[in-house]
């Protein structure tokens, strides 16, 4: 269907009018009530009722319909702390030479804004054949659990979607996750599970050769995350990636030999494997003790055939694979990733995102809708 460049270019403007306001106002991980607000008082303008559970905003579309399958526009409005080395006011959105200025600008503020410009443009058509959520989530960047998470259980949230949870409605719900993919679609994503491990020795002196020393041991199981090849890999994702990034002991003296050694292993997983596998292989071949600060972000993938992913190439869009996690990951049923913006600069000093990013984004998500054939 093709769209008049004035009513394009009304959203465009909506869009890029809202991203400044939400650059303007801090809205850091667990602070987001002030964005929260500006996103409902946008919507309400609109005519839209829009509802908000703890920091999350979300809408449906005026003649939602359960028989119809739904998708949910899921971004998210919090931000990670500015970059120490910004040279300019994080909270100041200047434009210059096509470039919007501003912390979150492009992770992920040009998402959120392009897809509530698509929830828009399709929230009043009374013959959509599918169903289009909003849900402007919080605490992605910290992976909170007051985030899309929540929204996903909240007894009126789903109330409104007709079901009583989402168990055995894969075919039913799908979801675009607008992060910064520039418009190519990230159809798996690896997982992601964060070890604490600990050696444990005996202390003894160093000039006396006694005690057995942790930091030894814990060197051998360092070197074992390094080295070791899992047999399976993905076609999207590759192998299982471990990276040892903090290592240290209690003791401080030269002379002493530590008891304990602790170090943290974060671990990227590819579809082909469950965090369980992955930690069965691990218990077999190190000596440290180790526990698993959280298995919630499992790898996740929407399958090449899906009818969303089929109108994404089609409109010319490549699929990958995806090393960094999302609110995807948190999602029981199929969902793209998909968004304006490079990843290349997210969380990066004097953050930014073309403006006309924004516009092809607007565009490209309405096409995509528009060109997939539910079943």
């Amino acid at each position: 269907m093709e769209h008049s460049s004035e009513s394009i270019q009304g959203l465009y403007e909506d869009a890029v009018s809202l991203l400044k306001e939400l650059i303007a106002t801090p809205s850091y991980s667990r602070q987001e009530d002030k964005t929260a607000v500006i996103i409902r008082t946008f919507l309400h303008n609109k005519g839209i009722a829009a509802k908000q559970y703890l920091n999350n905003v979300w809408a449906i579309n005026k003649y939602f319909d359960p028989l119809k399958p739904t998708v949910i526009l899921n971004s998210h409005h919090d931000t990670v702390k500015p970059n120490p080395k910004y040279t300019r006011s994080p909270f100041v959105p200047d434009i210059e030479e096509g470039k919007l200025y501003g912390l979150g600008s492009n992770d992920a503020g040009g998402c959120l804004v392009s897809l509530i410009a698509t929830f828009v443009h399709f929230y009043d058509n009374a013959a959509l054949p599918f169903n289009v959520v909003l849900a402007a989530t919080a605490e992605e960047e910290i992976t909170g659990k007051d985030g899309i998470e929540a929204l996903l259980k909240h007894y009126e949230f789903l109330a409104s979607l007709h079901h009583p949870d989402f168990k055995g409605q894969q075919d039913r719900f799908t979801a675009i996750v607008g992060e910064p993919t520039k418009m190519e679609l990230a159809i798996a994503e690896k997982g992601l599970m964060v070890l604490d491990a600990k050696a444990q020795g005996r202390a003894g002196h160093a000039a006396r050769n006694e005690g057995e020393n942790a930091l030894y041991i814990a060197l051998k199981d360092i070197q074992w995350f390094e080295t070791f090849k899992y047999p399976k890999d993905s076609k999207w994702l590759g192998e299982v990636h471990q990276t040892v990034t903090v290592i240290e002991t209690e003791n401080k003296a030269h002379n002493v030999v530590p008891a304990e050694c602790s170090f943290v292993v974060d671990i990227r997983l590819p579809d082909c494997y469950t965090h369980e596998e992955v930690l069965a292989i691990i218990r077999e071949n190190i000596k440290s003790d180790f526990k698993e600060r959280s298995i919630r972000l499992r790898s996740t993938r929407i399958e090449e055939e899906h009818p969303l992913v089929q109108a994404g190439i089609k409109l010319g869009a490549k699929p990958y694979g995806s090393p960094t996690c999302s609110d995807k990951a948190l999602m029981p049923f199929p969902a793209l990733k998909c968004g304006p913006g490079d990843s290349a600069r997210s969380h990066t000093a004097d953050e930014f995102i073309f403006v006309e990013e924004i516009r092809k984004g607007i565009e490209r998500y309405i096409q995509m809708l528009e060109s997939t054939k539910f079943n």
